[in-house]
């Protein structure tokens, strides 16, 4: 899961009021439960010492939440007396929550917002193809392309005559294969899909697949269901396209949890793995970090961390952070820390699943990471 939609919350000082607010069914006792969880909401703020003009703020935005809009609910991130950021959720907290800390609370938003990959899907025929978009907060339509329009049908005769007719049927195909083929490559580069599925044509699906630069192939799936006329979209279709989009992210979780497996510190080789809080507040502090993994239920999650303004001020002892020029460092959760770190360097997240205990591919205390570059590890 890619941070970069957090931007805004790092981009002034805090404190912040962060809420999980479910929305509830949509009847009248419904709207009942909603009123009362938004004074419940707000007066958890106001215990924990938020302003007025936040809490007015957090108390309209929640007030504004339906379950027509937001069956799942939202979050919602103030400071300074307004509404920062908002995001929908696709999966209801089983509990609301509601704080008010030096760092907006992200942990929760991982596990709620989801984290199955922005999907690009191509639906193909074999003129053309138009491009949607598919994500956590729904789908958006990203572009089309128009090959050649004629000839595109073969006949039924086989004369000479007809034969050359079918064969410059077949060169149309195979011409705007190529071009929908470089159109979908623009097109996933400018939306920033992390996974590509084909739909449509049996015979030109295929052509296209193969026409696509191998980054693009390499992340690029086709379905048989499903095509580019008006009402060819189905269940068939939709579950496939969401099954898809899970393989995708269990296949990226399992890689990168053999490669924290094979690169974790355990020798005195140099490690492409760290684990641990101390370990990860020192590669945070010099932008190693290329994906933080965050076991939701790991005790560490929670532990003591110092920071300061700067993301990569961030230390394990409130002595150390005054020693990397923070005279007023103040206490946070680690993960929230690690986690303003990380989205500011563009690192990624990945969730691993709960377990009951610590295994072999689980970071240690529930936080680990995998690293942009090989180090030394410091001596104990």
């Amino acid at each position: 899961m890619q941070l970069s939609f957090l931007g805004p919350l790092f981009d002034r000082p805090g404190p912040w009021a962060t809420v999980y607010f479910d929305a509830a069914q949509n009847d009248e006792a419904g709207a009942k439960r909603r009123e009362l969880s938004v004074r419940e909401a707000c007066r958890a703020l106001e215990e924990e010492g938020a302003d007025a003009a936040t809490v007015q703020a957090v108390r309209e935005a929640l007030t504004d939440i339906g379950p027509a809009e937001d069956p799942a609910g939202r979050v919602v991130f103030a400071a300074g007396g307004e509404v920062v950021l908002s995001r929908r959720l696709s999966r209801s907290p089983q509990s609301q929550i509601a704080c008010w800390a030096a760092l907006p609370r992200l942990t929760p938003l991982l596990e709620l917002a989801g984290q199955d990959p922005d999907c690009l899907v191509a639906y193909i025929d074999r003129t053309g193809a138009d491009f949607q978009l598919r994500g956590d907060t729904g789908a958006q339509h990203v572009g089309q392309t128009e090959g050649r329009q004629w000839p595109v049908h073969r006949t039924a005769s086989s004369d000479w005559s007809e034969r050359h007719f079918q064969l410059k049927v077949e060169n149309t195909w195979e011409h705007n294969a190529g071009e929908i083929a470089e159109a979908l490559t623009s097109a996933y580069e400018e939306c920033g899909a992390d996974l590509v599925v084909l739909v449509g044509d049996p015979r030109e699906r295929p052509a296209v697949h193969e026409k696509l630069p191998e980054a693009v192939r390499e992340v690029t799936v086709e379905t048989e269901h499903g095509g580019r006329a008006a009402g060819s979209s189905s269940p068939v279709l939709e579950e496939a396209i969401e099954r898809a989009r899970r393989q995708y992210t269990r296949r990226r979780l399992d890689e990168a949890l053999d490669r924290f497996h094979a690169g974790r510190v355990g020798t005195d080789r140099p490690t492409d793995a760290v684990e641990g809080v101390p370990a990860l507040v020192e590669a945070a502090r010099e932008h190693r970090i290329d994906t933080l993994l965050i076991r939701p239920d790991g005790p560490d999650l929670g532990r003591e961390t110092w920071v300061g303004d700067e993301p990569d001020q961030l230390a394990v002892r409130r002595t150390d952070a005054r020693s990397l020029g923070e005279d007023a460092p103040i206490p946070v959760r680690a993960d929230d820390a690690l986690l303003r770190s990380t989205a500011v360097t563009a690192a990624d997240v990945l969730v691993v699943p709960p377990s009951d205990e610590d295994g072999p591919d689980a970071p240690a205390g529930g936080l680990g990471a995998l690293l942009r570059w090989t180090y030394e590890p410091t001596p104990a």
